[in-house]
């Protein structure tokens, strides 16, 4: 099937208000805000990037430079940058229809060329990321001379979404997915398959985010807490408990100041890949 411009924004807007409504540790949730970002601000940044992610008449780099251009005209902060990068290409993957999103995206990051490359640039300048800083080759300040894959790839070591262009979007499509297929098979229910996505990605990579505000080392502290902490929330099986050791953890971050924002761009993305896969597949 093909999906309907109405499908894809709307698939986009609930994955991102999924994610906002799990219990997150370190990130902006429903149950607490931080890092001087609310949730409401959150669903306003999904309402507002949604309809240029879903048009069908934008690139994939002017998709993302109008629909972080429509976040920051909202909210005037960055929410989003993120997970605009990741599903952009999902939502043009999408469009082609058939029943292989996966074999889609491969195309479609392909196709990427030196447009698509500016446009995302200056949509990252706009944003103003936390801890951006410079790179040695294709710095989002200059103007580019490579295609935006091309300088996915340059980034692919340091960056977890640069590493989602290189390799095709393998850590959503392996682990993100395997993630939410075996806390559903679990029985798990309402947030929490998207609690064990996000714990998922947290325990099993150094965040990007953490790492450019705070180094490696940090990083790498955070996962390893984030690791025994997904394995005591598996162990636990009442859900307030649950929440409270999710929430002491949530406020040890916030307290350091340690956001994990490239773990929850990847679980929208997973929860937006995974909504567009069952859209292709209605007969």
């Amino acid at each position: 099937m093909k999906p309907t411009r109405e499908q894809i924004r709307r698939a986009y807007i609930d994955a991102c208000y999924h994610e906002i409504d799990a219990l997150k540790p370190g990130n902006v949730h429903r149950f607490a805000d931080g890092h001087k970002m609310s949730a409401a601000q959150f669903f306003d940044s999904a309402q507002a990037s949604a309809a240029p992610i879903a048009d069908p008449e934008l690139a994939i780099g002017a998709r993302i430079l109008a629909a972080i251009r429509a976040t920051r005209q909202k909210v005037e902060t960055n929410t989003n940058l993120g997970i605009v990068l990741l599903c952009a290409p999902l939502a043009q993957a999408a469009e082609r229809g058939g029943a292989d999103l996966r074999v889609n995206l491969d195309a479609v990051l392909a196709a990427l060329d030196i447009d698509d490359a500016r446009n995302a640039f200056a949509a990252i300048v706009l944003a103003q990321p936390g801890g951006l800083g410079s790179a040695p080759r294709h710095d989002v300040a200059e103007e580019p001379a490579v295609t935006l894959l091309e300088a996915m790839r340059e980034a692919a070591d340091r960056d977890m979404i640069g590493r989602q262009y290189a390799t095709g979007f393998a850590d959503i499509f392996s682990g993100g997915f395997a993630a939410y297929a075996a806390a559903v098979q679990a029985g798990e229910e309402q947030m929490w398959p998207i609690v064990f996505v996000y714990l998922h990605y947290l325990s099993a990579f150094a965040d990007s985010h953490i790492a450019r505000k705070f180094g490696a080392a940090r990083a790498e502290a955070t996962r390893k807490k984030a690791a025994h902490i997904q394995e005591r929330v598996h162990a636990l099986k009442d859900g307030t408990e649950r929440e409270k050791l999710l929430l002491a953890f949530d406020a040890e971050l916030k307290h350091d100041g340690i956001n994990p924002g490239t773990s929850a761009d990847l679980t929208v993305a997973t929860l937006f890949a995974l909504q567009l896969n069952l859209v292709l597949h209605i007969p």
